[in-house]
Order: C-alpha cells, then sequence, then structure tokens
C-alpha cells in the first residue's frame, strides 16, 4: 500500500517547484535581454533617459560592480557558482521544509541572476550589461543584476521577519 506524501514533504516540493519556475523564468528574460544587444556596439545608447530613469548603453564587463577586480571574469565567475550552489544547498539542506515562501523566492532570484552573469562570464569573457542609471551615479547593469539585488533585499527581510523557533508561529501558512 503506497503512503500519500507528508503535508511537509508536499510543501517542499511545491518550493522546489517555484524555485525552479522563477530561476528559468528570470534566466530566460535575462538572456533575451542580453540576446537582444548582439547587434549594438559596444558604448552605443539605444535610448535615452527612459522614464526619466535610465539610459540603454551596452557595456562589457570584465569585472564587478563599479569595476572592482576588472579583467577577473573566470574567477568572478566560479565565484558566482560557488554562492549559487551554496545558496541551493541553504535552501535545500539546511532550510529544507522551514523555509518560508519569501525566501525561497529570493534565494530562486539571487542563484537566477548569478547563473544570468557566470553563463555571460563563461561564454563571452564579459557581462553584458545596458541600464545606465542617469538620475544618480550608478555601474551599468542588467536584468541578472535586478534578480541579484531585489533577491538579496527580500532574503534580508524574510529572514529578518523569519517566524521564532517557539513553535507557535507557522513558516507560511502551509
Amino acid at each position: 500500500m503506497q503512503q500519500n506524501p507528508s503535508p511537509t514533504s508536499a510543501s517542499m516540493r511545491r518550493r522546489a517547484l517555484a524555485f525552479a519556475a522563477v530561476l528559468v523564468a528570470w534566466i530566460a528574460i535575462d538572456r533575451a535581454s542580453k540576446l537582444a544587444m548582439d547587434t549594438v556596439s559596444v558604448g552605443t545608447t539605444l535610448a535615452r533617459n527612459v522614464l526619466g530613469l535610465f539610459d540603454f548603453t551596452l557595456v562589457h564587463n570584465t569585472g564587478g560592480a563599479w569595476g572592482v577586480f576588472g579583467g577577473s571574469t573566470v574567477p568572478l565567475g566560479v565565484f558566482s557558482l560557488v554562492v549559487c550552489a551554496g545558496l541551493a544547498v541553504f535552501l535545500f539542506a539546511y532550510l529544507r521544509d522551514q523555509a518560508t515562501w519569501l525566501e525561497t523566492i529570493s534565494i530562486a532570484l539571487i542563484v537566477a541572476g548569478g547563473l544570468g552573469n557566470a553563463w555571460d562570464r563563461f561564454a563571452y569573457g564579459y557581462v553584458v550589461d545596458f541600464f545606465n542609471c542617469t538620475f544618480v551615479d550608478f555601474p551599468v547593469f542588467n536584468v541578472a543584476d535586478i534578480g541579484v539585488t531585489c533577491g538579496i533585499a527580500l532574503l534580508v527581510i524574510a529572514l529578518i521577519t523569519r517566524p521564532g523557533d517557539s513553535g507557535a508561529a507557522q513558516s507560511d501558512g502551509d
């Protein structure tokens, strides 16, 4: 006789599916946006002052944000893969069935962004960036970077608001 899966394992499977869906969707959006820049020459501005916030200007970045570690494309790509693997282990091995939905989605965004930029580093030797803020001095960035940044912000919120270990609060209502 086959047993029904426990509510905990069913909840964990739903979170794993959500993680995978967000991961695949964000990587697809990142890849599509970068592929749209394939025919553009580096330094070209396609649109200026979009929504009063940014220009679309193509930049090839061989370093990290603000140009730190310039020319360190491969080590940064490897670092990105290690961090992504560590976050996946944290989510699926450490938090396991205790992960909240917000933790799951935030880590999926971080991993998707990290993998998107690692893809560029290994495939091209640089990261394709094209959002250039016009209202503040900020590094040129891309969709993968948005995923990492929003994911980190959401993860901080998730960890700060995480229910205590008293057992009185449920992590997400499953």
